[in-house]
């Protein structure tokens, strides 16, 4: 392409992202894997960022683009909307074609010529690892692709804010006290269990992180009360009996979950129990997915001691351990999650922040300590 690129953070990346993709693709071609997305160079994926971040900055009828651009050729869509004419892929022209193409699932397919980006039409089923770049907010740009199994969440490879860029560190997966819910986000979880309780999590951190109050989810061990010693009495939202509508939709048959009925279920009941967490205090789900309770209010188990510190990582390339108090990750949620942790070793907590940050506390057995993971550039 020879068009200028003067945002610097897309020279940054381009060539690591060509690495990623031609990787990824190479091996899926090994794996014998069929319709699979053409590689993209590093001068289609610098032109394609340089023009999105500065569409990002534009403004149409006082509203900031919220697009989904995918480098894709027509013919390898399925059904796919094709302009009679081609557009040339400029900021101008993204801008004028976002209010119509904002909505979840619609991708504006990304096509050359020669030298020579255009816009052919938009889609809504693309094809495995095809490169694609949202672009979610003013300066906000992620770099994703299609989960191996083609369902769910895309994978994010990187996110770009500014002239800050955070490259996923796909190997956090293999750390020792990586929990399943990260190695999910992270695309390692096999794509036959795309529905199972790991992946609703991973549903449920997407859905609390999108209603933008912050929140907090604890989930605790079934039929174990101990994570009671660890909340304040009385609790305001109690759920008694439990409410089981994720649980009995998790239970239900594969031949099920294959229907449209059981994923548009399966969707609304995530989005329910994540709506609760925008109350103040916690939501409790046991780790079948009962609801327990919301609106809890945490605190310090008796006899137990205060947290003082713990382990914090984020799965980015260049992304070190760190041992840093509480308080240091965010605010009164944060700090409340980490004790419950502490106190309640075999419990998960997932904290929202309203600013968009999400971080997921564990109790890591090997450092002996609460295990803050950063995720919110795995959720974009």
């Amino acid at each position: 392409m020879n068009r200028e690129i003067t945002y610097q953070a897309a020279l940054a990346v381009a060539e690591s992202m060509e690495t990623h993709f031609v990787q990824h693709l190479h091996e899926a071609r090994e794996r014998g894997e069929q319709a699979l997305a053409p590689e993209p160079h590093a001068k289609v994926i610098a032109a394609m960022i340089d023009t999105a971040f500065w569409a990002s900055l534009r403004r149409e009828e006082g509203h900031s683009p919220k697009i989904s651009l995918a480098f894709l050729p027509p013919d390898h869509s399925v059904r796919p909307l094709v302009f009679e004419q081609r557009l040339p892929l400029t900021s101008a022209i993204l801008t004028k074609l976002a209010p119509g193409v904002e909505r979840a699932g619609i991708h504006l397919g990304i096509w050359y010529e020669g030298e020579e980006l255009y816009i052919w039409g938009t889609m809504h089923e693309i094809t495995k690892f095809c490169f694609v770049l949202d672009v979610s907010e003013p300066g906000l740009l992620v770099i994703k692709h299609r989960r191996q199994g083609g369902l769910g969440k895309f994978n994010n490879v990187a996110v770009l804010k500014g002239d800050q860029v955070k490259i996923v560190d796909e190997s956090s997966a293999t750390l020792p006290d990586c929990p399943n819910v990260l190695s999910s986000l992270l695309g390692f979880a096999s794509a036959a269990s795309w529905d199972d309780s790991v992946n609703v999590l991973v549903q449920l951190a997407v859905s609390m992180r999108a209603h933008g109050r912050g929140g907090t989810l604890l989930l605790v061990p079934t039929n174990d009360g101990a994570w009671r010693n660890s909340i304040m009495h009385p609790i305001q939202y109690a759920v008694a009996p439990a409410f089981t509508e994720l649980a009995d939709l998790l239970k239900q048959d594969v031949s099920e979950r294959k229907k449209t009925s059981w994923q548009t279920a399966i969707r609304q009941a995530i989005d329910s129990v994540a709506g609760l967490t925008a109350v103040d205090g916690a939501t409790v789900l046991s780790d079948q997915y009962e609801l327990l309770a919301f609106g809890a209010k945490i605190v310090r188990a008796h006899e137990s001691e205060q947290v003082k510190q713990m382990m914090f990582t984020e799965p980015i390339v260049g992304g070190e351990a760190m041992v840093i108090s509480p308080g240091q990750t965010g605010g009164t949620r944060h700090l409340s999650a980490a004790q419950f942790v502490h106190d309640q070793k075999d419990a998960l907590a997932l904290v929202a922040s309203q600013d968009g940050r999400f971080t997921i506390f564990t109790w890591s057995p090997c450092e002996n300590m609460v295990h803050a993971h950063r995720v919110d550039a795995l959720l974009l």
